[in-house]
């Protein structure tokens, strides 16, 4: 769909778009709320295959993420929002130092969906006061599917990862909306710019995509880390490496990344360093310390214990024996999980008699840590 000249909101739409920029706001597109969409079919076969895997908000939310306006039935017209967080440093570099941890860029600053939500509503507040209209707002902890709305509206395409690609931001644009019963004249929707390139599918250290386009969330690390609570499956463990949040592979290798620019809002660059905090440090949190630590972060929403297995993960990664004393104290760790990361780390770090050692002085009563034992025994 084209922009029409003629459409008697043309100028309602540029008046809210500068607005947004004034706000904040890096990039802002229109797009139907009410046109087909086809995308709730791809994401009911995405369900169907399982590849959701343990997200059951997913299955239990499909009927209202099948069309935008199955939230809505009033709204008119999506403006899709984005705001770039380009990083200063390339996030493949942390990668180089297994005794670091590699923390996903979008979470090594302040929480995006407040950074965000409070642009949202300041706009939304201008809108509704400046046009009347009923306005809500969106983002991505609501049931829309924003990155097909977003190439509706301009902001750029889904590569074959099923991220968002931006011909001015590269693969680095948080993404926010606003739905609204006004009538506003859509912008042209982007194309896909991917051609034959195939980066992002051959860099993803677990297989995670079965074709261009689909995405096994059950094998991402980025799921793996975040959404998966208990023990993180054997196979996927040691390629894990140090990425202990996220993973940025398939968004950092991409081409269309030499034109994106460093982002200009500093709450997303409070944590950002090209090394990453120590995992020796890391193991070491209690849950005080660890909200601490991310009292702003994304990274609080997993909890301590789910993150500590993470840093135990990426200490067995290490190669690094001296780490051991960073593993010992958690094989006595209250959690279970933690317990059972600590066995494993133990066992990559340790050569096996003084592993055997270890074991024979174990006295755990969780079988799956019990199991943790026995595996790596």
């Amino acid at each position: 769909m084209f922009p029409d000249p003629l459409h008697p909101n043309e100028a309602l739409r540029d008046e809210i778009r500068a607005e947004a920029l004034r706000l904040g706001f890096d990039a802002c597109g229109f797009a139907s709320a009410s046109d087909a969409w086809p995308n709730g079919g791809w994401l009911r076969d995405f369900v169907a295959e399982g590849f959701h895997g343990a997200m059951g908000w997913m299955e239990e939310t499909l009927d209202r993420r099948a069309h935008p306006t199955a939230m809505w039935t009033d709204a008119k017209t999506a403006v899709v929002l984005g705001v770039n967080y380009g990083p200063e440093h390339d996030p493949l570099l942390a990668l180089e130092d297994p005794t670091r941890a590699a923390i996903s860029v979008y979470a090594q600053g302040d929480d995006y969906h407040e950074v965000i939500k409070k642009r949202l509503k300041a706009l939304a507040r201008w809108m509704h006061g400046r046009f009347g209209g009923e306005v809500k707002v969106f983002v991505d902890t609501a049931p829309l599917m924003e990155k097909p709305l977003a190439q509706r509206a301009g902001l750029g395409w889904q590569g074959k990862h099923t991220n968002l690609v931006s011909r001015q931001f590269g693969s680095w644009l948080f993404l926010g909306s606003v739905l609204t019963t006004l009538d506003l004249p859509a912008d042209p929707p982007e194309r896909d710019h991917c051609g034959s390139c195939r980066a992002c599918l051959d860099i993803c250290p677990t297989g995670a995509f079965p074709a261009p386009n689909r995405l096994d969330a059950r094998r991402c690390i980025s799921y793996l880390t975040i959404e998966l609570s208990g023990p993180i499956p054997v196979e996927f463990r040691e390629a894990l490496g140090n990425r202990i949040y996220g993973c940025d592979d398939c968004l950092a290798v991409c081409p269309w990344n030499k034109f994106a620019r460093l982002s200009g809002e500093m709450a997303f660059h409070a944590r950002e360093t090209l090394k990453g905090p120590s995992l020796a440090d890391l193991a070491g949190l209690d849950d005080p310390l660890f909200r601490a630590l991310f009292s702003k972060s994304p990274v609080k929403r997993i909890g301590r214990d789910r993150f500590v297995r993470n840093v135990l993960y990426a200490i067995g990664n290490s190669g690094d024996a001296a780490l051991m004393a960073a593993v010992e104290p958690r094989l006595a760790d209250p959690s279970p999980t933690v317990r059972g990361a600590a066995v494993w780390a133990a066992r990559r770090l340790l050569d096996p008699a003084a592993f055997a050692r270890l074991a024979a002085e174990a006295a755990e009563q969780a079988p799956e840590v019990q199991a943790e034992w026995t595996r790596a025994s």
